[in-house]
């Protein structure tokens, strides 16, 4: 197996090839030419194949936001756990306030900046790109699609 390229926040966003590359614009697609079907043959059957390719195309993004939504359940999860190992007693009581945005974002930063790095986003209720950017010490996920 290669060697992975170091993650940074200038490259830790990642493209699903078959998703960005097929799927999404093949949908587009697909709605364009039902567009300039009904155009050409104005008839219920050129209506009803438009409603289906926007519904292909809600189906694609619903289907990949769905499993985007599982993930960021699974990394607030894990950084809540991770979040009880290693803060000090005052900051562990206030995890839940963090959001799951912030919590999200947190999974990049090392176990020893995580403590003033949580104190300060809960006292400037940082946004996640924020938070990103103030690591020093970027921890990596090649796991997120």
């Amino acid at each position: 197996m290669a060697a992975q390229t170091a993650q940074t926040y200038k490259n830790h966003t990642r493209l699903d090839p078959p998703f960005h590359f097929f799927l999404l614009p093949l949908a587009g697609i697909n709605v364009l030419v039902a567009i300039w079907y009904l155009i050409q043959n104005l008839s219920m059957k050129a209506g009803w194949f438009l409603i289906l390719a926007l519904a292909g195309v809600v189906a694609v993004v619903k289907i990949r936001t769905y499993a985007l939504k599982v993930q960021d359940r699974v990394i607030r999860l894990e950084e809540r756990l991770r979040l009880t190992q290693l803060l000090p007693e005052p900051l562990r009581g206030r995890i839940g306030e963090l959001s799951e945005a912030q919590l999200v974002a947190l999974r990049f930063a090392s176990d020893a900046e995580v403590p003033s790095l949580v104190e300060k986003t809960l006292a400037g209720h940082m946004p996640q790109g924020d938070i990103k950017k103030a690591i020093v010490n970027w921890r990596p996920d090649y796991f997120r699609v």
